[in-house]
């Protein structure tokens, strides 16, 4: 009997496309914490760098970029003197405040010494 035979097609559904769009954008490294930064304010490069150890300017700039592409970032230009540009969320960006306030809560209840996923179940399980 096949795996297919004894559960039927039914018993294993595809994941929702939307928690697979929002995972495909969040899910890369440094975007969850760019957007956190960004919550609480918007920043230039340079204060969304010291904001985020590791992250590099490269990486950033990638990162800001594809958050812009998605509409959840934009990208503001002050000519001054002096040229300022300045990163905030959009309406849409901002409506993320929600979910990443509780995925941050449920982390300090599930994963509250910062191991990792794999750190966790090596040591728990």
């Amino acid at each position: 009997m096949t795996v297919e035979q004894s559960h039927g097609t039914e018993a294993c559904k595809q994941v929702d496309d939307g928690i697979t769009r929002v995972f495909q954008l969040l899910g890369k490294r440094w975007t969850g914490p760019i957007v956190a930064v960004l919550i609480e304010q918007s920043a230039n490069f340079a204060a969304l760098r010291r904001a985020i150890p590791g992250l590099s300017e490269r990486m950033l700039s990638d990162r800001l970029t594809e958050l812009g592409a998605a509409g959840l970032v934009v990208r503001e230009v002050d000519e001054g003197p002096p040229l300022r540009v300045c990163y905030r969320l959009t309406e849409s960006g901002a409506a993320l405040e929600p979910a990443l306030k509780e995925l941050g809560e449920w982390a300090k209840v599930h994963l509250p010494d910062g191991r990792s996923c794999a750190e966790a179940r090596r040591c728990d399980g």
